[in-house]
């Protein structure tokens, strides 16, 4: 499938990523001479909605990255831990042989699927010692439990933990779901605390950083071709790829 950018992009679907059973989509540029950034991009707090990233993750693939999108279960007993970590564990063994990489690289979620990502830099021992490359955080909330770690990332950066790596932050100006100050308030908590942080506000709403708009009718968020999505999807395609350390390779810029 060729992206609006002209690229190339291939998809896998359907990809098995651990003993669970769940399932993950890949999207990589067509035709890499060799190994690309990866992201790992978790989606918020519908059940099993990979393909809700679709758009997005389509939009960062044409940049240069491999993107790779599970399915995990937010309602399940454990509020969907096992699946997230589950997940991790598969990209940080097989990326290389999917044609990016698995030692380094970003982890990156939307909704509940955000604060999840920053949970595994403040707290690296639930995955054995591991940190992301980056982190990135869109349309999230940071003041409740994350779903990774069951404590809350503003809660763990008081007590003085450090989540050691770049943090970006996308929330849309316009989010009626979580208001922009959840993002707001963690941008300054990190900046408090010294650490490396960026957050941009695009005029856009909660499903519109994804590419999205959410149909009543279905209950869910399905592709738009709005323009304010549209352009919303464009920036976090750029902050995903600066988080993936692969702005200089695909030779785009924000």
């Amino acid at each position: 499938m060729t992206s609006d950018t002209g690229t190339a992009v291939e998809t896998e679907n359907g990809l098995v990523y651990g003993p669970s059973g769940k399932r993950l989509d890949l999207y990589r540029p067509a035709g890499a001479p060799g190994p690309v950034p990866t992201v790992l991009l978790w989606h918020g707090a519908g059940p099993d909605e990979r393909d809700v990233l679709a758009p997005l993750a389509r939009t960062a693939a044409a940049r240069g990255l491999l993107v790779l999108v599970p399915d995990w279960r937010p309602d399940a007993a454990d509020g969907g831990r096992a699946h997230l970590l589950e997940s991790l564990c598969f990209v940080r063994k097989e990326a290389g042989g999917l044609g990016g990489d698995g030692e380094s690289f970003a982890l990156a979620g939307w909704s509940a699927g955000a604060g999840a990502t920053l949970g595994v830099a403040l707290r690296p021992e639930v995955a054995d010692g591991w940190r992301p490359s980056a982190v990135v955080g869109l349309a999230g909330r940071y003041d409740l439990p994350a779903r990774t770690t069951g404590t809350a990332p503003l809660t763990d950066l008081a007590a003085g933990l450090d989540p050691a790596v770049p943090v970006h932050l996308v929330h849309g100006s316009r989010d009626a779901v979580l208001d922009a100050r959840h993002s707001r308030d963690l941008a300054e908590a990190l900046r408090a605390a010294g650490r490396p942080v960026t957050l941009r506000e695009p005029a856009t709403d909660h499903a519109g950083v994804i590419m999205t708009e959410f149909d009543p009718a279905v209950n869910r968020c399905v592709p738009t071709g709005a323009g304010h999505a549209v352009a919303a999807g464009r920036l976090v395609a750029g902050v995903l790829t600066e988080a993936a350390g692969g702005a200089a390779r695909a030779g785009h810029s924000l």
